[in-house]
Order: C-alpha cells, then structure tokens, then sequence
C-alpha cells in the first residue's frame, strides 16, 4: 500500500531539514548551531525531527524504513551535538560566579567566602525559604528557562527515538565536569581513602573543617540544584529518566566527597582526634536529612546507605578512642617528676581534654551508651583502681566515664607522686594536682553539671586532705621543738631550765626553720588562693606556737652570752618568710629579719 501523496511530501520535506543540517556533509552545517539561531528555525527543525519518527511508526515498505531511519540517525547526531553545546555554553556561569576564587586558597580556617557559600550562610540564619520537608536546602538555578526548554525538546525527541542512553550520557558528562570545577573551588580534593589516611594528623584537621563546610555546600546547594536541573529538563520524559541522569551526574562527586568522611571514620584511633571526628559526626547527621530528601531515589541508594554507614563508623570511632584515651591516661609512664610538686602537664592535659568532651556533651551523650570497665573484675590488678559505680547510679554512662578518667588519672598521679624523695613535696604534688582537677570541673558548667557536687565534694576533701599530710609531715617536727619537754631539769620550775637544752631547742629550730623556707620557696601553687590559704594556715600554727615559746624562754637566752645566736627571728620575722614559700623560685639564704 503507497502512502498518501501528503505524507510523502511531508517525509521530504523533513528529511530535506535534517540533511540540510548534517554536519558530515556540510561545512555550514559544522559550524553553526541551530539552537544558537532564531527561534523560527529551531522550532522548524523539531517539527522536522517529529516529522521522522512520526513517518517511522506508519512506514511500510523498506526503502522508506531504510531512509526513515538513516534520516533519524543524522537527526539524533545532530541533537546530541546540539544538546551538548547548550549545556557546555550554560555551565560556566555557575563555577565563575557562585563558587569561591581559587586564587586564594590559604582562605581563613579554610572556609569557602563566596557568594554559593554565602548563599549557604542566608539560608542557614534564614529559615524562610523551603525545600519539601526541610528549610536547610536551598536551590540556585543552574541554567535559564530557556535553556532549559531546549534542552528538553531535545531529551524529550532523543528519549522518543530511543537514544536516551546517549542523552544521560552527555548530559552526565557536561554536568558532571562543571560539579568537578565546584569541587576544585571548594577545595574537595581526588584524594583516595589510601591517600587519606596517610596524611599527617595536622594537615587532615585543617582538610576536615574545610570539607565539613564543603559538604554542606555540596549537599544542600550544589547537589540540591543539580537534581533541580535534572527534573527540570527530565521529569516525565519515561521511567525516572531524571533520576538517572541525576546519579550519572552526582554519584561520582558524591562518592568521591563521602570518601573523605569515611577515611576519616576507620583511620588509626588516638585521643587527639576525638573532637575532630565529633564535628565530622555531627556535621553528617546534622547533613543526614538533607541526603535523605536529595538522594532519594532508588538508583541513589548506594549513596544514602553509605552516608549513613560512615555515620555509625565515626560513632563507634569517637567510642574507642575514649576507651583508648582513658588507657593512656591510666599508663602514662613518665616517672620524672615535675619540679616544685607543681601542676603535671598529664594533669592539664586530661582536664582540658575532659572540658571539652563536655563541650560536646549532647552528642557524646547520645554515642556514650555503657559504662566504663572498670569495678570487680579490675579488682584484683593493682596496676588499676577499683571503683564501684553503685552510689552513682543515677549519672548517666558518660558522666561516669568522665568521672572515671579523673579517678584514673588521680591513680597515675599517685603513683608519680612516690617519685619524689621529700614526702612533704610529694603531699603538695598531690594537693596541686586535685586541686586542679577540681577548678576545671567548677570552672566549667556543663562539666560540673555531668560530674555533679557530690563526687565533686569528694575531690574537695581529697586535695584538702593532701594540704593537712602536707602540714603534718613537714611542720609537726618543726612544731615539736616549741615543745616544754625536756627543758625543766629539778628543782623549782622558775629555775629549773636547762639552758643548755634550751640553746640547742632554739638551734635546732633555726636550722630546720631555715632549711623548710630554703627548700619550700622553691616549691610551686600556681593557683593564689590555694597558696594564700595553705600560708595562712601555717601561720596559724606556727606563729603562736612559736611566740608563746620566745615568751616562755626568751629571758633565759638573753641573760646569758650570746643570745642572738639562739633567738634568730622574731614572730614577724618567721611570718613574713612565710610568704616566701611556694612561690616556685630561690629565695634568699637568709631570713629577712627586722630589729630586735
């Protein structure tokens, strides 16, 4: 059966079209665009592409078959070529204009100020602009409407002729470089998880900050939009077409992105990178809806599972180093000790460490769900102490393990402080350290809040406790030559002191006097009102006690030779060298003494 005349004159007409535009067989054809021209022309080439496919589907014969499908061949060519140049000529403006100017890339705290993350922080203060379910994403238009209904002419009538492989093809490639040129201004490198996790520590933290501002860059804006462009171009052009072109786009940046994080999540554990990991852990859960909502197609699972399974990577991470953090703490092995009893940097450090675990507590309270390892089954090592969680039943599991590193830390300490050969210096070791434990946990809220009073209340007595050994081991001998005893020989008691004991009372006195202020005012309290209080108390025992004992004798050195040998100092001379100690330097050999 012949077609109608009409038909035939119609198929000619469009075949004349397609071949007028063939670029293998013509120059002019080569080196212009038909979308680069008037609309008219455009609008005739479309009509002439669906002039084709329509004489396709009614065509009989072969030889109409044969020159219906090579004139679709040439057409789909020739789309394509079309197809790609108007999205190479729409991809520029994007990465010239929204992204950050690579010409500084030692930016502050390596963060991206531009205007796509400017647009970040809007949206983030600004939470009236919407995005379905959430008000962090946040869409840029990638290309003008026109460009887009080009675009989708083209997709709609190569889909139609079965080319659709071909149109994801460009499409993906175009796009998939233009997200490649945002990755390099964002500062996302093509480093594998290998690479990664050979860095060193200090140049992955500062890759971590710049990536955890990246991602919600990616995730919330340029992902976002990408997915945008490929449902505005896409959408209803067959079986989720948009959604594949959109993974043909995206799933390599995406990968490539999420594989940072990931590194990161199943590196070597150590203590310092603790917090790190916890901003990276927040960051994606704080991003994980926002992947949910732009991956959320069946062809982007891959991308969802793997977000949320470096998620839970980073959480049993951010869990071990703390078990191996509270290891290292209880086996730190430096047996030098400190000079002066002062503050050991063990000490500072685990204190700042703790301080700012609790900066973290909301998150580590949802990661910290057990309690530390300690109690009967350690009870038997005495490499460890024993705690019994018992009385602190109603503190959660990370308040206890915060209050277990401070007992394990005070353990170490312990043990450290019997390096000292001076007991008395070893008792000040232990009331600094305590002490200091103490006033971090005061002096931060949520801390305190976690530890709570009454194990606070036990850490004030245990230092306190330290400052009275301290007293006794080192003022009790020297208390104990104020003594009467071993002064009155017999007779009547006006008359009866020895002056001979009485002389050696008073030089044994002055040497052991002067030898506590020589050795003491070498001896540290960095903290004042630790220092002030412990002087004070001093004093108070010392002072009366030693001008009762000049009350009581003094007449019996004076009347005889040489009193001044014996009677040294004078009440306000012992109380001032009192200020002298702990003030962590060499002092004058001798005692500053006013006229007598």
């Amino acid at each position: 059966m012949e077609p109608p005349e009409n038909d035939v004159v119609a198929f000619e007409s469009a075949e004349k079209i397609i071949l007028r535009w063939d670029s293998t067989a013509s120059e002019d054809a080569r080196e212009k665009m038909i979308f680069a021209g008037n609309r008219y022309e455009i609008d005739r080439y479309l009509q002439a592409v669906d002039e084709i496919q329509r004489s396709m589907e009614s065509a009989t014969l072969s030889d109409d078959q044969s020159k219906a499908n090579s004139a679709i061949q040439i057409a789909m060519a020739r789309l394509e070529d079309e197809f790609r140049n108007i999205l190479i000529a729409h991809t520029t403006p994007m990465e010239a204009e929204s992204l950050t100017d690579t010409s500084n890339e030692d930016y502050n705290d390596n963060e991206v100020d531009s205007p796509l993350t400017k647009e970040l922080e809007h949206q983030e203060s600004n939470s009236s602009g919407s995005y379905r379910s959430t008000n962090s994403i946040r869409e840029i238009d990638l290309m003008p409407s026109d460009a887009i209904y080009d675009l989708r002419c083209i997709a709609e009538r190569m889909i139609s002729a079965g080319y659709l492989r071909e149109c994801i093809q460009v499409y993906g490639s175009v796009r998939k470089s233009a997200v490649d040129s945002s990755f390099r201004k964002l500062g996302i490198e093509k480093l594998s998880i290998g690479d990664i996790q050979r860095l060193e520590w200090e140049t992955l933290e500062t890759k971590i900050r710049r990536w955890i501002r990246a991602a919600k860059v990616c995730v919330r804006i340029l992902f976002a939009s990408e997915k945008k462009l490929c449902e505005q171009i896409f959408e209803g052009l067959g079986t989720a077409t948009d959604d594949a072109c959109f993974t043909e786009t995206i799933k390599g940046p995406a990968i490539q992105l999420f594989n940072f994080a990931e590194a990161i999540s199943i590196s070597r554990r150590s203590p310092e990178k603790l917090f790190k990991i916890l901003d990276l852990h927040d960051a994606l859960s704080d991003l994980l809806l926002d992947i949910e909502i732009v991956f959320d197609s069946k062809s982007s699972e891959s991308i969802r599972v793997q977000a949320v399974e470096i998620l839970s990577r980073l959480a049993e991470a951010a869990r071990g180093i703390l078990s191996e953090f509270e290891n290292a703490v209880l086996r730190e092995p430096s047996k030098v000790p400190v000079p002066g009893g002062t503050i050991h940097p063990l000490t500072r450090y685990v204190m700042n460490y703790i301080s700012l675990i609790s900066d973290y507590n909301q998150t580590m309270l949802e990661l910290i769900v057990s309690k530390p390892s300690t109690g009967s089954r350690y009870s038997s090592d005495p490499n460890t102490p024993d705690m019994d969680f018992g009385e602190l039943e109603s503190q959660t599991p990370l308040a206890l393990h915060l209050i277990w590193i401070t007992v394990i830390l005070q353990f170490n300490l312990e043990g450290k402080s019997k390096y000292y050969k001076d007991t008395s210096l070893a008792h000040l070791f232990v009331m600094n350290n305590v002490h200091y434990i103490v006033e971090k946990i005061k002096g931060s809220p949520e801390l305190r809040e976690m530890i709570g009073d009454d194990y606070l209340k036990k850490l004030t007595g245990k230092f306190r406790q330290a400052a009275i050994n301290y007293q006794r081991s080192t003022w009790v001998r020297v208390l104990y030559c104020l003594r009467d005893e071993g002064l009155h020989v017999k007779g009547s008691f006006s008359s009866g002191v020895s002056k001979s004991a009485l002389r050696e009372r008073f030089k044994t006195f002055n040497a052991m006097f002067e030898e506590v202020h020589r050795t003491q005012s070498t001896w540290l309290i960095p903290d004042t009102q630790l220092r002030e209080e412990l002087r004070i108390s001093i004093s108070e025992k010392l002072i009366p006690a030693y001008r009762s004992f000049l009350g009581r004798f003094r007449s019996h050195i004076e009347s005889g030779r040489h009193p001044e040998n014996y009677i040294k100092y004078s009440g306000e001379d012992i109380e001032t060298a009192v200020l002298d100690f702990f003030e962590g330097y060499q002092v004058s050999q001798h005692i500053r003494r006013r006229s007598q």
